[in-house]
């Protein structure tokens, strides 16, 4: 609720372990502790699970491209590496025995990148970004179709992230004969409890150094 409506959190410090003044819109977006990934992988884990629970075949996370061979792309920012890789991908999604790649991302909406835009427009925006990233390889390559997976910090997804869930909504309708409508409250429900769980953590969860737990071979237990 807090986060949603932009109320004050108590209970967080003042000063974060990376040295920084602490407020909401830091814990979201710190690297330390890894907190960031873990919201993005969670998404990922997720999905690939839903994708298998809808009946598609050959998921695989984080699968690896094709090499590049001497394609030639439109935009400069296109993503040309021989070792690139997406988050998921899966056959029968839109199409019966195609290939789909996805990629996700989840943006935190009050980061300075993102204040000054309406969360429409910063939804379009990083959207845009995936496609310019790996549209064109996956379709000259991959010979397959792309679809980018962008959520906010605070729940909401995008455009092309809503078709999609919506057509797995009608493929997991179609697979358990339950109704469209369930189907979506279901993956709805799990998405926000997923993202929920993450911000949590991201909120309360510890920045400190880890501490490695010392094993010798030498010491003798048999006291």
């Amino acid at each position: 609720m807090s986060l949603r409506y932009d109320f004050p959190i108590e209970g967080i410090s003042h000063t974060c372990m990376c040295g920084k003044p602490n407020s909401m819109e830091h814990c979201l977006s710190c690297p330390l502790g890894g907190y960031v990934h873990l919201r993005h992988n969670q998404i990922r884990d997720l999905t690939a699970n839903l994708l298998s629970e809808a009946g598609c075949t050959d998921v695989t996370i984080e699968p690896h491209l094709l090499p590049i061979t001497g394609e030639k792309f439109k935009y400069k920012s296109a993503n040309t590496e021989d070792q690139a890789r997406l988050d998921v991908s899966a056959r029968k999604v839109w199409v019966d025995m195609d290939k789909t790649f996805l990629d996700i991302r989840v943006f935190n909406s009050r980061a300075d990148s993102n204040i000054k835009k309406s969360l429409k427009s910063a939804l379009a925006s990083h959207e845009k970004e995936k496609k310019r990233v790996y549209n064109e390889r996956i379709l000259e390559v991959e010979k397959a179709s792309f679809t980018p997976i962008v959520f906010s910090t605070t729940g909401t997804m995008g455009r092309e992230a809503e078709r999609f869930y919506r057509r797995l909504a009608v493929l997991l309708s179609g697979k358990t004969k339950q109704s469209i409508p369930d189907a979506v409250r279901y993956i709805r429900q799990r998405l926000s409890f997923c993202l929920l769980k993450t911000l949590i953590v991201s909120l309360r969860g510890y920045r400190g150094k880890t501490i490695t737990p010392y094993y010798s071979s030498s010491i003798d237990i048999n006291l």
